[in-house]
């Protein structure tokens, strides 16, 4: 299971790493480069799909990599077999009730008929220095940089509420990772495992996210854009 192994590396103090893959951009390249890297994790999805034939998008990515594959989903109709696990998100930075609980009574039956794993997840948007699509699509506005105090406030409640994991993310493309000070009031004030993602380009930018906390560190975007890139980071 996706979520025990994440709760046993975060007792050891074994730091984790997950990339996430958007079914809209991926080539052979991309997907080579991934396997020979040898993450731990790699995520699936994205707030947006643009792109038909989901299903089988995720069916090739899967027969390609031998890597713990992990539902990403912005939409309940991503829910899909050809997964290992599901980041059950909700959106608890903001107010949208259908992120918060709307989305997930749609998809909860699928799930369930799939028997696919569940880890509840909150999901807290942090601003990484522009709009982007996650912000955009949720329709809610993502927690400022300097406010540090908000999101350890708001992890801390999600984790009274019983959700699994908080997910810090910056959003997909976003110029700037989130702040050091912010990951580590979060990490100091919750115990459960920490995923921290968006806006990360560097081996010192991944270095400082798990110094400052976070479990596991998710990378995206810079992948897509320099697919090259992939095995320096992870090196």
């Amino acid at each position: 299971m996706m979520l025990e192994k994440i709760k046993a590396a975060k007792s050891k103090n074994q730091k984790l790493l997950a990339i996430l893959i958007d079914p809209d951009r991926f080539d052979e390249n991309m997907l080579n480069s991934i396997e020979n890297a040898n993450p731990d994790f790699v995520f699936i999805g994205g707030s947006l799909i643009t792109e038909g034939g989901f299903e089988k998008r995720v069916a090739e990515i899967k027969a390609k990599l031998k890597r713990p594959l992990i539902l990403f989903p912005g939409h309940p109709s991503q829910v899909t077999p050809h997964v290992d696990s599901v980041l059950f998100l909700s959106l608890i930075s903001g107010r949208n009730p259908d992120l918060l609980i709307g989305q997930h009574v749609v998809a909860a039956p699928r799930i369930k008929e799939l028997g696919l794993e569940t880890i509840a997840t909150g999901y807290i948007l942090i601003d990484g220095g522009k709009p982007t699509t996650a912000s955009y699509i949720s329709g809610t506005q993502p927690i400022p940089r300097d406010k540090a105090n908000i999101a350890a406030a708001t992890a801390m409640a999600g984790e009274m509420l019983g959700l699994q994991c908080i997910y810090l993310d910056a959003g997909s493309g976003a110029s700037l990772a989130i702040p050091t000070d912010l990951i580590r009031a979060v990490s100091a004030n919750t115990q459960i495992p920490l995923i921290v993602g968006g806006g990360i380009r560097t081996k010192e930018q991944i270095r400082s996210a798990f110094d400052a906390g976070a479990d596991l560190v998710v990378i995206g975007t810079a992948i897509e854009e320099q697919p090259d890139l992939l095995a320096s980071l992870l090196a």
